[in-house]
């Protein structure tokens, strides 16, 4: 596999920064999405940011709009609630097939993205550190994503900056 993974350190509310690796995969995105700090929720769900790049949107999109919900159960926070509602706005993937199951437990969740390269296959895993009484560490999360296969790995190596 890589040595390069790719991490997006997500804060509260989803704005993020992130390694040297995300950049090549962002390439072509509108200039507003990109502006900081991103919001990786919503570049990953808003119409003309990633989805579509999102080979698998549907389960992509369950994973940020439940992943988003438990931390609005947790802190309660209006800004969060607010942008639920304005992920929840956008186009919703229309399924063709029934979800495949979920097989990794929820510790894992795939994502496939569609690049100049191919169909990029990632295995993308969510850290939050902290707890809710510690307000500056419960709203940090490190999302990494892993290549889930030789193909991408050797993708990312010839696509990723040195």
């Amino acid at each position: 596999m890589a040595d390069i993974p790719i991490r997006i350190y997500v804060a509260f509310g989803g704005k993020a920064g992130a390694n040297r690796a995300v950049a090549p995969l962002l390439a072509g995105l509108p200039a507003s999405l990109l502006k900081a700090p991103v919001n990786v929720l919503r570049l990953s769900l808003h119409p003309e940011g990633l989805p579509q790049r999102i080979a698998n949107l549907s389960e992509w999109r369950a994973h940020l709009l439940d992943r988003l919900r438990h931390q609005i159960e947790i802190t309660a926070d209006p800004e969060l609630e607010t942008l639920m509602k304005e992920l929840r706005g956008y186009p919703a993937p229309i399924r063709r097939a029934a979800p495949a199951p979920d097989t990794l437990g929820g510790v894992l969740v795939p994502l496939q993205l569609v690049t100049d390269a191919g169909t990029l296959s990632f295995l993308s895993t969510t850290t939050v550190f902290g707890t809710p009484v510690d307000v500056t560490l419960s709203e940090l999360a490190i999302e990494s994503l892993f290549p889930a296969d030789d193909a991408t790995a050797r993708a990312l190596q010839k696509i990723v900056p040195r």
